[in-house]
């Protein structure tokens, strides 16, 4: 018999935090996040990660995990978000996931088999003093042009990844996925969608908000505990720019817009990854007041397809 799992997909900006917590509580849910900064602590303005009042509301997972140092991917989510699915329906509760970065969502519904590949080490550090000399995207290029397909699925900024790849590559192995296309899970996948301009005036307020959160401290206490530009969360939307800005490379005004152009970007291709997962059942958000009628309707699905009382 297959575990249970509701997801909550959508861009940023889209609501699926509060509508995560409201629907849980209706169905006696715990809910896994789905997002790659969440698992670090102390990163908690820039990743507009859930308040502590909200994250005290329903059990949350994978959030205020790791030390802002430490290295995260896809493969150790699927690991960690797979233990937590069978758990929380050993418990006779519904996992909720709940997240934006598309990898991995996509990866453990549909149940993504990374390769592991034999180190290298010679090659291992060529192409680390290539990307050290000539930066990640020339190593992300060097990746395209072997494994376009496996390129797609990296960050640029995911160095010891596309390493791997390339590693991969040139021993004629794979690390691009293999899986049927289908959730392998007693899945109901739930995305909220809005218009463009509406979900762009949403992030651009978001940014202000953080500005005036404190996102400018947070990201100086960050490099006084000795974190630096190579770290892999401080090159995630936010901290990167602010880092630039503390380095003197442009203003605060610039880095403020470059935030938010970076982030309605990171938008546009979240919305185009999700918008290729067909069994994705939409809600189209168009005022505040939609989200209660929304998770009620989630609600009354999940009843009917789970039997709930």
């Amino acid at each position: 018999m297959q575990d249970k799992l509701v997801v909550i997909l959508g861009a940023t900006a889209t609501g699926k935090t509060n509508c995560g917590i409201e629907l849980a509580k209706l169905v006696n849910g715990e809910i896994i996040s789905g997002d790659s900064m969440y698992v670090y602590k102390e990163m908690n303005i820039g990743t507009a990660k859930p308040s502590a009042e909200e994250l005290s509301e329903v059990k949350h997972h994978l959030v205020d995990i790791l030390a802002p140092d430490a290295e995260f991917s896809v493969v150790d989510f699927k690991i960690e978000a797979e233990k937590l699915i069978k758990e929380i329906n050993a418990q006779g509760k519904i996992p909720i996931l709940v997240g934006g970065t598309g990898l991995y969502i996509k990866a453990l519904l549909e149940d993504y088999q990374f390769n592991e590949v034999s180190e290298n080490t010679d090659l291992r550090e060529e192409l680390e003093a290539f990307a050290e000399a000539n930066g990640n995207e020339a190593l992300h290029d060097k990746l395209k042009k072997l494994d376009l397909q496996a390129a797609e699925k990296l960050h640029s900024n995911d160095r010891r990844r596309v390493i791997r790849a390339i590693e991969a590559a040139l021993e004629g192995d794979t690390v691009s996925e293999i899986s049927s296309g289908e959730p392998v899970y007693d899945a109901v996948v739930f995305g909220l969608n809005m218009e463009r301009e509406k979900l762009y005036d949403r992030i651009n307020k978001r940014v202000d908000i953080m500005l005036s959160e404190g996102l400018e401290k947070e990201v100086k206490l960050l490099l006084e505990q000795g974190l630096t530009e190579n770290n892999l969360s401080m090159k995630s939307i936010g901290y990167r720019q602010m880092l630039q800005y503390l380095q003197g490379e442009f203003d605060v005004t610039t880095a403020i817009a470059k935030i938010k152009q970076a982030t309605r970007n990171f938008a546009k291709r979240q919305i185009t990854w999700y918008k290729k997962m067909p069994y994705v059942k939409w809600y189209e958000i168009n005022d505040e007041k939609d989200y209660e009628t929304i998770v009620k309707s989630m609600h009354r699905i999940l009843v009917e397809k789970y039997k709930l009382l």
